[in-house]
């Protein structure tokens, strides 16, 4: 399996499993690595009299930690979603045919305009 894909596929058992820790260990001693080698490169240029200072700290960590917050925390916080379009939740809802076709068309996107001459005569 293709290292990256591994890191970057959240994992669909709920729960802190052992695959899931050891894929956040590796996430951040990648992560870690990456960051101290980066700000280590910087500081061989003329910017590191900035960089020892808490605002240059700062601009540092928020230009490389925020956008590695996703890749972190892949599998740490992601929204359950529910399987769609599989047998199995199709069977197990118990749903009528009619109310399976109005939850279909409820978040069809089509917006109905009101009433023309107060509804119904």
């Amino acid at each position: 399996m293709n290292l990256w894909r591994w890191l970057t596929t959240p994992d669909p058992d709920p729960g802190f499993n052992w695959i899931k820790m050891l894929k956040l260990f590796t996430r951040v001693i990648l992560f870690a690595t990456v960051a101290t080698l980066i700000s280590s490169l910087l500081s061989l240029t003329p910017l590191r009299p900035y960089l020892n200072t808490w605002w240059g700290s700062l601009i540092f960590i928020l230009i490389l930690y925020v956008p590695m917050a996703r890749f972190l925390l892949v599998d740490s916080f992601a929204p359950r979603r529910a399987a769609t379009g599989t047998a199995s939740s199709k069977a197990g809802s118990g749903l009528s045919s009619a109310q399976r076709r109005k939850e279909r068309n409820r978040y069809a996107g089509v917006k109905k305009g009101p009433p023309k001459y107060g509804g119904r005569r």
